[in-house]
């Protein structure tokens, strides 16, 4: 009988899964931040813009921002510096919470992700989606709903 520290391996068939989406995803990645390059803009960066593009008058609290963009606080607060530089976001104290801040989008950020969605939409669409039957993107979909919930809920029990 195994006892409570003796992992449960993972079977053939569980570990083809796991190392197929592995990979798949780290090359999907990878490809998908290539693609991005001659607009000078990372996944990184474009995932913060389309959150904020999305945003009402494009700006969010930098703590909801970094939650939306997966990123750890610090991790956006490094992006931010770097896309500040390049122009595309500006930080603006909260008037109602003294050591909050807000991402705001500026002109010229609107402007690169204006220019970088269309090639985004079409390397996401060339990559993934066109390899995926309908019935494919509806099992993904309730897939990574379900595994995406289960995280968020074990995330909140270690709160």
């Amino acid at each position: 009988m195994a006892d409570a520290t003796t992992p449960k391996w993972l079977n053939p068939s569980e570990m083809k899964a796991w190392r197929r989406y592995i990979i798949a995803s780290r090359r999907l990645l990878e490809a998908l931040d290539s693609d991005l390059e001659p607009h000078d803009v990372s996944m990184a960066d474009y995932e913060i813009l389309a959150q904020l593009s999305d945003a009402p008058e494009r700006r969010m609290r930098m703590s909801e921002l970094a939650d939306q963009a997966m990123l750890s606080r610090s991790r956006l607060s490094h992006r931010m510096k770097v896309m500040e530089k390049a122009g595309w976001v500006k930080r603006e104290a909260c008037p109602v919470d003294k050591r909050g801040y807000f991402a705001v989008m500026t002109p010229k950020g609107w402007k690169a992700i204006v220019a970088a969605a269309p090639d985004h939409v079409a390397s996401v669409r060339s990559r993934f989606v066109d390899h995926l039957s309908k019935a494919d993107q509806v099992a993904l979909a309730a897939i990574f709903e379900r595994v995406g919930n289960e995280l968020r809920n074990s995330d909140k029990e270690l709160d």
